[in-house]
Protein backbone atom coordinates (compact mmCIF):
# COMPACT_ATOMS: atom_id res chain seq x y z
CA UNK A 1 0.00 0.00 0.00
CA UNK A 2 1.60 3.74 -0.94
CA UNK A 3 1.95 5.48 1.65
CA UNK A 4 -0.59 8.46 2.08
CA UNK A 5 -0.02 11.85 -0.44
CA UNK A 6 0.44 15.54 0.13
CA UNK A 7 -3.06 17.26 0.12
CA UNK A 8 -3.90 18.94 -3.18
CA UNK A 9 -6.47 21.14 -4.45
CA UNK A 10 -7.09 21.66 -7.62
CA UNK A 11 -9.99 23.57 -10.18
CA UNK A 12 -11.59 23.62 -13.54
CA UNK A 13 -13.57 26.39 -15.10
CA UNK A 14 -17.02 25.96 -16.74
CA UNK A 15 -17.25 27.19 -19.56
CA UNK A 16 -19.42 29.36 -22.64
CA UNK A 17 -19.41 28.57 -26.37
CA UNK A 18 -20.11 32.30 -27.11
CA UNK A 19 -19.90 30.93 -31.08
CA UNK A 20 -20.04 27.59 -32.80
CA UNK A 21 -23.04 25.44 -31.15
CA UNK A 22 -23.99 23.16 -33.51
CA UNK A 23 -20.95 23.65 -35.68
CA UNK A 24 -18.35 22.51 -33.00
CA UNK A 25 -19.85 18.92 -33.40
CA UNK A 26 -18.28 18.87 -37.06
CA UNK A 27 -14.32 18.64 -37.76
CA UNK A 28 -14.98 21.00 -40.76
CA UNK A 29 -16.23 24.18 -38.21
CA UNK A 30 -14.91 25.63 -35.10
CA UNK A 31 -16.03 26.95 -31.65
CA UNK A 32 -15.23 30.24 -29.44
CA UNK A 33 -15.59 29.00 -26.02
CA UNK A 34 -14.40 30.72 -23.35
CA UNK A 35 -13.25 29.67 -19.85
CA UNK A 36 -15.40 30.79 -16.41
CA UNK A 37 -14.61 32.49 -13.14
CA UNK A 38 -17.12 29.67 -11.79
CA UNK A 39 -15.07 26.40 -10.83
CA UNK A 40 -15.13 22.86 -9.74
CA UNK A 41 -12.90 22.44 -7.00
CA UNK A 42 -11.48 19.02 -5.90
CA UNK A 43 -9.81 18.89 -2.67
CA UNK A 44 -7.68 15.53 -2.30
CA UNK A 45 -6.15 14.11 0.79
CA UNK A 46 -5.54 10.50 2.90
CA UNK A 47 -8.48 9.48 5.15
CA UNK A 48 -7.07 9.06 8.94
CA UNK A 49 -6.85 5.66 10.11
CA UNK A 50 -6.07 4.06 13.36
CA UNK A 51 -2.37 2.25 13.65
CA UNK A 52 -2.22 -1.32 11.65
CA UNK A 53 -5.87 -0.55 10.13
CA UNK A 54 -6.18 -0.47 6.35
CA UNK A 55 -8.19 0.81 4.24
CA UNK A 56 -8.85 -0.10 0.52
CA UNK A 57 -11.49 3.08 -0.24
CA UNK A 58 -11.38 6.32 -2.09
CA UNK A 59 -14.40 8.16 -1.26
CA UNK A 60 -16.22 11.56 -3.42
CA UNK A 61 -17.92 13.77 -1.81
CA UNK A 62 -19.72 17.30 -2.64
CA UNK A 63 -21.14 18.61 0.77
CA UNK A 64 -23.16 21.41 -0.51
CA UNK A 65 -26.03 18.79 -1.57
CA UNK A 66 -27.49 16.43 0.48
CA UNK A 67 -26.96 12.60 -0.06
CA UNK A 68 -23.87 13.39 -2.08
CA UNK A 69 -20.68 11.06 -0.88
CA UNK A 70 -19.98 8.18 -3.16
CA UNK A 71 -17.62 5.74 -1.54
CA UNK A 72 -15.66 3.09 -3.58
CA UNK A 73 -13.48 0.08 -3.23
CA UNK A 74 -11.70 -1.29 -6.29
CA UNK A 75 -9.91 -4.22 -7.94
CA UNK A 76 -7.38 -5.40 -10.37
CA UNK A 77 -9.76 -6.61 -13.67
CA UNK A 78 -8.44 -10.03 -15.29
CA UNK A 79 -7.51 -9.85 -18.32
CA UNK A 80 -5.67 -6.76 -18.06
CA UNK A 81 -8.50 -4.83 -17.73
CA UNK A 82 -7.43 -2.14 -15.49
CA UNK A 83 -8.79 -1.37 -12.27
CA UNK A 84 -12.08 -1.37 -11.64
CA UNK A 85 -14.20 0.52 -8.58
CA UNK A 86 -17.09 -0.93 -6.82
CA UNK A 87 -19.64 1.72 -5.23
CA UNK A 88 -20.26 1.15 -1.64
CA UNK A 89 -23.70 1.62 -0.09
CA UNK A 90 -24.15 4.67 2.08
CA UNK A 91 -26.66 4.36 4.72
CA UNK A 92 -29.21 2.94 3.28
CA UNK A 93 -28.51 4.12 -0.19
CA UNK A 94 -26.45 3.33 -3.25
CA UNK A 95 -26.79 6.56 -5.14
CA UNK A 96 -25.07 6.32 -8.16
CA UNK A 97 -23.34 8.91 -9.94
CA UNK A 98 -21.70 8.08 -13.58
CA UNK A 99 -19.15 10.41 -13.92
CA UNK A 100 -17.33 9.90 -10.26
CA UNK A 101 -17.19 6.54 -11.11
CA UNK A 102 -16.15 6.05 -14.60
CA UNK A 103 -13.38 8.57 -14.11
CA UNK A 104 -12.29 6.43 -11.19
CA UNK A 105 -11.87 3.67 -13.36
CA UNK A 106 -10.47 5.63 -16.17
CA UNK A 107 -7.64 7.67 -14.15
CA UNK A 108 -6.96 4.56 -11.29
CA UNK A 109 -6.24 2.63 -14.71
CA UNK A 110 -4.38 5.19 -16.28
CA UNK A 111 -1.96 5.83 -13.04
CA UNK A 112 -1.78 2.07 -12.33
CA UNK A 113 -0.55 1.41 -16.31
CA UNK A 114 1.75 4.62 -16.12
CA UNK A 115 3.30 3.50 -12.96
CA UNK A 116 2.73 -0.33 -12.27
CA UNK A 117 3.78 -0.42 -8.65
CA UNK A 118 0.74 2.03 -8.31
CA UNK A 119 -1.74 -1.13 -7.91
CA UNK A 120 -2.80 -0.61 -4.86
CA UNK A 121 -4.30 3.14 -3.85
CA UNK A 122 -3.71 4.91 0.04
CA UNK A 123 -7.17 5.74 1.11
CA UNK A 124 -8.63 8.87 -0.04
CA UNK A 125 -10.92 11.39 0.34
CA UNK A 126 -11.81 13.63 -2.85
CA UNK A 127 -13.78 16.58 -1.75
CA UNK A 128 -15.84 18.53 -4.51
CA UNK A 129 -16.56 22.40 -3.97
CA UNK A 130 -18.74 24.23 -6.71
CA UNK A 131 -18.96 27.59 -7.19
CA UNK A 132 -22.02 28.77 -6.72
CA UNK A 133 -23.21 30.06 -10.15
CA UNK A 134 -23.03 26.24 -11.35
CA UNK A 135 -26.39 26.27 -9.93
CA UNK A 136 -29.75 28.31 -9.56
CA UNK A 137 -30.04 29.58 -6.16
CA UNK A 138 -32.80 29.56 -4.29
CA UNK A 139 -33.94 33.22 -4.74
CA UNK A 140 -36.26 36.14 -4.84
CA UNK A 141 -36.24 38.98 -7.87
CA UNK A 142 -34.14 40.71 -5.03
CA UNK A 143 -30.78 40.54 -5.74
CA UNK A 144 -29.89 41.63 -2.71
CA UNK A 145 -32.80 38.90 -0.92
CA UNK A 146 -30.39 36.70 -2.98
CA UNK A 147 -26.89 37.78 -1.93
CA UNK A 148 -28.22 37.61 2.53
CA UNK A 149 -29.14 33.88 1.33
CA UNK A 150 -25.69 32.62 0.15
CA UNK A 151 -23.11 35.20 1.18
CA UNK A 152 -20.54 32.34 0.79
CA UNK A 153 -18.78 31.10 -2.04
CA UNK A 154 -19.33 27.53 -1.53
CA UNK A 155 -23.73 27.80 -0.88
CA UNK A 156 -25.25 24.64 1.43
CA UNK A 157 -28.33 23.71 -1.19
CA UNK A 158 -31.73 21.94 0.53
CA UNK A 159 -31.82 19.23 -2.42
CA UNK A 160 -29.52 16.28 -3.93
CA UNK A 161 -27.13 16.68 -6.31
CA UNK A 162 -29.55 15.28 -8.88
CA UNK A 163 -32.57 17.75 -7.90
CA UNK A 164 -30.42 21.01 -8.02
CA UNK A 165 -31.40 23.08 -11.38
CA UNK A 166 -27.53 23.68 -13.43
CA UNK A 167 -27.21 27.30 -15.00
CA UNK A 168 -25.49 25.37 -17.97
CA UNK A 169 -22.01 26.29 -17.55
CA UNK A 170 -20.37 23.11 -18.02
CA UNK A 171 -20.36 21.53 -14.58
CA UNK A 172 -20.16 18.03 -15.76
CA UNK A 173 -16.69 18.87 -17.91
CA UNK A 174 -15.39 20.54 -15.18
CA UNK A 175 -16.07 18.08 -12.85
CA UNK A 176 -14.46 15.29 -14.68
CA UNK A 177 -11.72 17.42 -15.49
CA UNK A 178 -10.77 18.28 -12.24
CA UNK A 179 -11.31 15.28 -10.55
CA UNK A 180 -9.02 13.56 -13.39
CA UNK A 181 -6.39 16.44 -11.99
CA UNK A 182 -6.53 15.47 -8.83
CA UNK A 183 -6.28 11.49 -9.06
CA UNK A 184 -2.91 11.93 -11.16
CA UNK A 185 -1.58 14.73 -8.92
CA UNK A 186 -2.17 12.71 -5.79
CA UNK A 187 -1.21 9.55 -7.25
CA UNK A 188 1.51 10.06 -9.06
CA UNK A 189 4.83 11.41 -8.42
CA UNK A 190 5.67 14.92 -10.24
CA UNK A 191 8.02 13.35 -12.83
CA UNK A 192 5.15 11.52 -13.95
CA UNK A 193 2.77 14.07 -14.39
CA UNK A 194 2.86 17.81 -13.66
CA UNK A 195 -0.20 19.90 -14.66
CA UNK A 196 1.85 22.79 -14.69
CA UNK A 197 3.66 21.42 -18.29
CA UNK A 198 2.30 21.17 -21.48
CA UNK A 199 3.07 17.35 -21.85
CA UNK A 200 0.74 16.96 -18.08
CA UNK A 201 -2.07 19.28 -19.65
CA UNK A 202 -2.06 16.95 -23.04
CA UNK A 203 -2.38 13.91 -20.99
CA UNK A 204 -5.37 15.36 -19.08
CA UNK A 205 -7.46 16.60 -21.70
CA UNK A 206 -6.80 13.44 -23.30
CA UNK A 207 -7.75 11.05 -20.48
CA UNK A 208 -10.88 13.44 -18.90
CA UNK A 209 -11.93 13.50 -22.59
CA UNK A 210 -12.13 9.76 -22.84
CA UNK A 211 -13.88 9.70 -19.39
CA UNK A 212 -16.44 12.18 -20.32
CA UNK A 213 -17.30 10.51 -23.27
CA UNK A 214 -17.81 7.41 -21.67
CA UNK A 215 -19.76 8.67 -18.75
CA UNK A 216 -22.37 10.64 -21.03
CA UNK A 217 -23.04 7.60 -23.24
CA UNK A 218 -21.46 9.05 -26.50
CA UNK A 219 -18.48 11.18 -27.85
CA UNK A 220 -19.55 14.57 -27.53
CA UNK A 221 -17.47 17.30 -29.57
CA UNK A 222 -14.99 17.55 -26.22
CA UNK A 223 -15.00 21.18 -26.45
CA UNK A 224 -16.76 21.77 -23.25
CA UNK A 225 -13.76 19.96 -21.57
CA UNK A 226 -11.20 21.40 -23.64
CA UNK A 227 -12.05 24.90 -21.71
CA UNK A 228 -12.04 23.04 -18.78
CA UNK A 229 -8.41 22.14 -19.43
CA UNK A 230 -7.03 25.16 -21.68
CA UNK A 231 -9.46 27.67 -20.74
CA UNK A 232 -10.68 29.84 -23.55
CA UNK A 233 -9.72 28.71 -26.94
CA UNK A 234 -10.69 28.49 -30.52
CA UNK A 235 -11.64 24.65 -30.32
CA UNK A 236 -11.76 22.29 -33.39
CA UNK A 237 -13.35 19.09 -32.23
CA UNK A 238 -11.10 15.57 -32.55
CA UNK A 239 -12.07 12.57 -35.01
CA UNK A 240 -14.43 10.43 -32.89
CA UNK A 241 -12.46 6.99 -34.17
CA UNK A 242 -9.94 7.92 -31.54
CA UNK A 243 -12.31 7.07 -28.83
CA UNK A 244 -14.66 4.13 -31.03
CA UNK A 245 -12.25 1.06 -30.00
CA UNK A 246 -11.94 1.79 -26.51
CA UNK A 247 -13.29 -1.43 -24.34
CA UNK A 248 -15.25 -0.57 -21.61
CA UNK A 249 -13.58 0.02 -17.91
CA UNK A 250 -12.77 -3.69 -16.56
CA UNK A 251 -13.30 -5.61 -19.92
CA UNK A 252 -10.42 -7.33 -21.57
CA UNK A 253 -7.32 -4.99 -22.59
CA UNK A 254 -9.18 -1.72 -21.43
CA UNK A 255 -6.02 -0.69 -19.32
CA UNK A 256 -3.60 -0.94 -22.48
CA UNK A 257 -5.92 0.45 -24.85
CA UNK A 258 -6.60 3.03 -22.90
CA UNK A 259 -2.97 4.47 -22.07
CA UNK A 260 -2.29 3.86 -25.70
CA UNK A 261 -5.26 6.61 -26.56
CA UNK A 262 -4.42 8.57 -24.18
CA UNK A 263 -0.60 8.49 -24.91
CA UNK A 264 0.21 7.33 -28.46
CA UNK A 265 -3.01 8.17 -30.08
CA UNK A 266 -2.86 11.01 -32.82
CA UNK A 267 -5.10 13.24 -31.15
CA UNK A 268 -6.16 15.57 -34.08
CA UNK A 269 -8.25 17.96 -31.64
CA UNK A 270 -7.02 21.70 -32.63
CA UNK A 271 -6.49 24.09 -29.40
CA UNK A 272 -5.79 27.25 -30.04
CA UNK A 273 -5.48 30.09 -27.18
CA UNK A 274 -3.46 32.85 -29.38
CA UNK A 275 -5.83 35.29 -30.44
CA UNK A 276 -8.99 34.59 -28.32
CA UNK A 277 -9.67 37.31 -25.72
CA UNK A 278 -11.94 39.91 -25.24
CA UNK A 279 -10.92 44.35 -25.65
CA UNK A 280 -9.93 45.86 -22.35
CA UNK A 281 -12.72 46.91 -20.53
CA UNK A 282 -15.20 44.51 -22.30
CA UNK A 283 -16.37 41.61 -19.66
CA UNK A 284 -18.50 38.66 -20.69
CA UNK A 285 -21.29 37.69 -18.11
CA UNK A 286 -24.05 34.88 -17.72
CA UNK A 287 -27.58 35.72 -16.73
CA UNK A 288 -29.73 32.66 -15.16
CA UNK A 289 -32.91 32.27 -16.69
CA UNK A 290 -33.52 29.11 -14.37
CA UNK A 291 -35.35 26.57 -16.53
CA UNK A 292 -32.90 24.64 -18.61
CA UNK A 293 -33.18 22.62 -21.94
CA UNK A 294 -32.98 19.03 -22.97
CA UNK A 295 -29.80 19.67 -24.91
CA UNK A 296 -29.88 16.30 -26.59
CA UNK A 297 -32.88 16.12 -27.94
CA UNK A 298 -32.22 19.94 -29.40
CA UNK A 299 -29.28 18.57 -30.84
CA UNK A 300 -31.14 15.59 -32.88
CA UNK A 301 -33.25 17.48 -34.33
CA UNK A 302 -30.84 19.57 -35.64
CA UNK A 303 -28.52 17.11 -36.82
CA UNK A 304 -31.41 15.35 -38.29
CA UNK A 305 -32.60 18.28 -40.48
CA UNK A 306 -29.06 18.66 -41.86
CA UNK A 307 -29.30 15.76 -42.85
CA UNK A 308 -32.71 16.00 -44.57
CA UNK A 309 -31.94 19.48 -46.30
CA UNK A 310 -28.39 18.90 -46.58
CA UNK A 311 -27.34 22.41 -49.22
CA UNK A 312 -29.06 24.54 -47.40
CA UNK A 313 -27.75 23.59 -43.93
CA UNK A 314 -24.69 23.43 -45.20
CA UNK A 315 -25.15 26.89 -47.04
CA UNK A 316 -25.93 28.23 -43.35
CA UNK A 317 -23.44 26.36 -42.02
CA UNK A 318 -20.56 27.98 -43.95
CA UNK A 319 -22.14 31.76 -43.48
CA UNK A 320 -22.55 30.80 -39.67
CA UNK A 321 -18.86 29.66 -39.64
CA UNK A 322 -17.55 33.12 -41.27
CA UNK A 323 -20.13 34.85 -38.82
CA UNK A 324 -18.34 33.94 -35.63
CA UNK A 325 -15.20 34.04 -37.06
CA UNK A 326 -15.44 37.98 -37.71
CA UNK A 327 -16.65 38.09 -34.49
CA UNK A 328 -13.54 36.17 -32.78
CA UNK A 329 -11.53 38.89 -35.27
CA UNK A 330 -13.68 41.82 -33.65
CA UNK A 331 -12.67 40.71 -30.10
CA UNK A 332 -9.56 40.30 -30.96
CA UNK A 333 -9.14 43.36 -32.15
CA UNK A 334 -10.59 45.22 -29.65
CA UNK A 335 -13.51 47.17 -32.29
CA UNK A 336 -15.52 47.79 -29.13
CA UNK A 337 -17.74 49.60 -31.66
CA UNK A 338 -18.24 46.64 -34.14
CA UNK A 339 -18.94 43.77 -31.47
CA UNK A 340 -23.47 44.55 -31.29
CA UNK A 341 -23.28 44.00 -35.16
CA UNK A 342 -20.95 41.25 -35.16
CA UNK A 343 -23.04 39.35 -32.51
CA UNK A 344 -26.02 40.70 -34.53
CA UNK A 345 -24.86 38.67 -37.52
CA UNK A 346 -24.80 35.46 -35.59
CA UNK A 347 -27.50 35.63 -33.64
CA UNK A 348 -29.67 36.32 -37.36
CA UNK A 349 -27.94 32.93 -38.37
CA UNK A 350 -28.66 30.89 -35.58
CA UNK A 351 -32.67 32.44 -35.21
CA UNK A 352 -32.49 30.98 -39.47
CA UNK A 353 -30.91 27.46 -37.93
CA UNK A 354 -33.89 27.41 -35.70
CA UNK A 355 -36.74 28.05 -38.34
CA UNK A 356 -35.05 25.33 -40.56
CA UNK A 357 -34.66 22.86 -38.01
CA UNK A 358 -37.69 23.43 -36.10
CA UNK A 359 -35.73 24.02 -32.94
CA UNK A 360 -35.69 26.82 -30.13
CA UNK A 361 -32.34 27.47 -30.33
CA UNK A 362 -33.19 31.16 -29.91
CA UNK A 363 -36.76 30.62 -28.24
CA UNK A 364 -38.81 34.35 -28.84
CA UNK A 365 -38.84 34.98 -25.00
CA UNK A 366 -35.06 34.93 -25.63
CA UNK A 367 -34.88 36.83 -28.44
CA UNK A 368 -37.29 39.45 -26.77
CA UNK A 369 -35.23 39.64 -23.36
CA UNK A 370 -31.63 40.04 -25.71
CA UNK A 371 -33.22 43.12 -28.11
CA UNK A 372 -34.37 44.76 -24.73
CA UNK A 373 -30.82 44.23 -23.11
CA UNK A 374 -29.31 45.90 -26.18
CA UNK A 375 -31.02 49.14 -24.87
CA UNK A 376 -29.12 49.12 -21.54
CA UNK A 377 -26.43 51.89 -21.52
CA UNK A 378 -23.03 49.71 -22.12
CA UNK A 379 -24.26 45.89 -22.67
CA UNK A 380 -22.87 45.59 -26.17
CA UNK A 381 -25.42 42.45 -27.30
CA UNK A 382 -25.89 38.94 -26.52
CA UNK A 383 -26.40 35.33 -27.48
CA UNK A 384 -28.12 32.23 -25.81
CA UNK A 385 -24.79 30.56 -26.45
CA UNK A 386 -23.77 26.70 -27.36
CA UNK A 387 -27.02 24.45 -28.04
CA UNK A 388 -29.16 27.53 -26.90
CA UNK A 389 -32.81 26.77 -25.49
CA UNK A 390 -33.43 28.03 -22.25
CA UNK A 391 -29.91 27.88 -20.63
CA UNK A 392 -28.30 31.02 -19.41
CA UNK A 393 -27.71 34.00 -21.44
CA UNK A 394 -24.07 35.27 -22.46
CA UNK A 395 -23.51 39.39 -22.27
CA UNK A 396 -21.01 40.91 -24.39
CA UNK A 397 -20.70 44.36 -22.36
CA UNK A 398 -18.79 47.33 -20.27
CA UNK A 399 -17.09 45.76 -17.64
CA UNK A 400 -17.61 48.17 -14.77
CA UNK A 401 -19.66 48.83 -11.67
CA UNK A 402 -22.38 51.25 -13.45
CA UNK A 403 -22.78 48.83 -16.36
CA UNK A 404 -23.85 45.78 -13.90
CA UNK A 405 -26.15 47.62 -11.45
CA UNK A 406 -28.28 48.76 -14.94
CA UNK A 407 -28.44 45.46 -15.77
CA UNK A 408 -29.49 43.74 -12.31
CA UNK A 409 -31.82 46.40 -12.11
CA UNK A 410 -33.42 45.94 -15.50
CA UNK A 411 -33.67 42.43 -14.96
CA UNK A 412 -35.21 42.91 -11.63
CA UNK A 413 -37.95 45.21 -13.81
CA UNK A 414 -38.14 42.58 -16.18
CA UNK A 415 -38.80 39.62 -14.58
CA UNK A 416 -40.88 41.37 -12.04
CA UNK A 417 -43.24 42.37 -15.60
CA UNK A 418 -43.14 38.91 -17.00
CA UNK A 419 -43.54 36.90 -13.81
CA UNK A 420 -40.19 34.64 -14.24
CA UNK A 421 -36.40 35.32 -12.44
CA UNK A 422 -33.60 36.03 -14.88
CA UNK A 423 -30.65 37.08 -12.56
CA UNK A 424 -27.25 37.81 -13.89
CA UNK A 425 -24.94 35.64 -12.16
CA UNK A 426 -21.36 36.85 -10.40
CA UNK A 427 -19.36 34.74 -13.03
CA UNK A 428 -17.13 36.49 -15.99
CA UNK A 429 -15.23 35.07 -19.02
CA UNK A 430 -11.67 35.09 -18.21
CA UNK A 431 -8.83 32.92 -19.99
CA UNK A 432 -7.08 30.34 -17.51
CA UNK A 433 -7.49 26.38 -17.49
CA UNK A 434 -7.44 23.87 -14.60
CA UNK A 435 -4.70 24.67 -12.00
CA UNK A 436 -3.82 23.88 -8.68
CA UNK A 437 -5.24 25.86 -5.90
CA UNK A 438 -4.08 26.87 -2.53
CA UNK A 439 -5.65 24.74 0.83
CA UNK A 440 -6.97 27.28 2.88
CA UNK A 441 -9.22 28.77 0.33
CA UNK A 442 -11.21 25.77 1.53
CA UNK A 443 -11.00 26.17 5.16
CA UNK A 444 -14.44 25.22 7.29
CA UNK A 445 -15.50 22.18 4.02
CA UNK A 446 -12.29 19.86 4.59
CA UNK A 447 -10.67 19.17 7.80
Amino acid sequence: MAPPATPVAVSAPGKVLLAGGYLVLDREYTGLVFGLSARINVVARSIPTSPGVQLNEIVVDSPQFLEAQWRYGYHLAPERGGIKVTQFQVGSNINPNPFVETTLNYALTFISTLAPTNQSFAAARFTVLADNDYYSQPHSSSAADTAKKNPTRFAKFPTTLRDAHKTGLGSSAALVTSLTAALLTYYLSPSDFDLATPQGQRTLHNLAQAAHCAAQGKVGSGFDVAAAVYGSCKYRRFSPSILKGLPEAGKPGFAPALFECVTQAEWDTEIAKDGVSLPAGVALRMCDVDCGSQTVGMVKKVLAWREQDSQAAKTLWDDLQASNEKLGATLKAGEVESISGAVASVRELIRAMGTGSGVPIEPESQTALLDALQSVEGVHNGVVPGAGGFDALALVMKDDAETEKRVKQFLETWSADKGGVVRMLDVKGEMEGVRRESLDQYDGWVQ
